[in-house]
């Protein structure tokens, strides 16, 4: 029985070991490739989205964050150990898979020094949106509303949010409210689309919008009703990104709108519940990708 107990305990030291010496190979991989110029991970969070892009100058922005605790595991695999701030934290729609991930954050103790949303307070139905809230106004923390047309600058840098305008900003559906964000650098530029839908993207090309991209994070999690024909062919993405989780319930991605990707586009298509934790940035003029898995 003591044999036993022992050759447990050390497959979980091992096990331990193994993981321990997983993230500090990948810290390593990412800190030594992120010294210039951007670089953004898309984070395996299960079913839900999070996106870090980080800044010349180790600028952190991030955008959602999940639906629970499994942001951590993500992010501790691509900060510094002992990291725990982040310049801004944006939360493209009060959907649980979006914002809860934050409330374990700040239960962790990591710092912000702003949150950025869309101004909806009255749509989640949960009671996980007020207590994050409260916890964000407890603790001092900047809490600023940006809709079409404001940006956000750093140097050479921006993030420009696309959507939502006020109509949909007023929208009793809540994907039609997610913040669209274009986030360009000198070096290339991606689309964050939320969970918005095909209503939305008619609205950005009616409107002539900025849409030409090198990475999409394609829209609601590879939904059948987002990523329309004549959106994509806009767009013309060289990397598309699906965050989703393996084996969810809804479906997602959708074959229609993995059909649309290969046939409207010639983008390479990654998604987190095949590759995990996604990283692309630009090196030597050509796009690099890092996968998880």
């Amino acid at each position: 029985m003591n044999a036993i107990k022992n050759i447990d305990t050390l497959s979980a030291m091992i096990a331990l070991a193994l993981v321990a010496l997983d993230t500090f190979l990948w810290f390593r991989i990412f800190s030594e490739r992120r010294m210039s110029g951007m670089h953004e991970y898309f984070l395996d969070v299960g079913q839900g989205d999070a996106e870090m892009v980080i800044f010349p100058g180790d600028i952190k922005i991030m955008t959602d964050s999940g639906p629970d605790d499994k942001v951590r595991e993500s992010l501790e695999k691509v900060l510094p150990s002992g990291d725990r701030y982040i310049d801004i934290a944006i939360i493209s729609h009060p959907q649980l898979d979006h914002f809860n991930g934050y409330n374990y954050l700040l239960d962790e103790g990591y710092r912000f020094g702003a949150f950025v949303y869309n101004g909806r307070n009255d749509g989640p139905g949960v009671s996980a949106w007020p207590e994050l809230i409260q916890k964000i106004n407890s603790r001092g923390i900047p809490l600023i509303t940006l809709a079409a047309g404001d940006k956000i600058y750093f140097g050479r840098n921006e993030i420009a949010m696309l959507s939502p305008n006020h109509d949909f900003g007023q929208s009793a559906e809540l994907n039609d409210t997610g913040l669209v964000e274009l986030v360009k650098t000198p070096e290339f530029r991606t689309l964050l689309t939320a969970d918005t839908g095909f209503n939305v993207e008619d609205f950005l090309m009616k409107n002539k919008a900025d849409v030409r991209v090198d990475v999409l994070k394609v829209g609601h999690h590879g939904s059948k009703y987002s990523s329309g024909s004549g959106f994509l062919r806009a767009v013309d993405p060289k990397i598309s990104v699906i965050e989703v989780g393996a084996k969810n319930t809804y479906g997602h991605p959708a074959k229609s709108t993995l059909g649309l990707l290969a046939s409207e586009t010639r983008a390479l298509v990654l998604r987190t519940d095949k590759n995990g934790t996604i990283e692309i940035w630009m090196e030597g003029g050509k796009l690099s990708i890092r996968k998880e898995k």
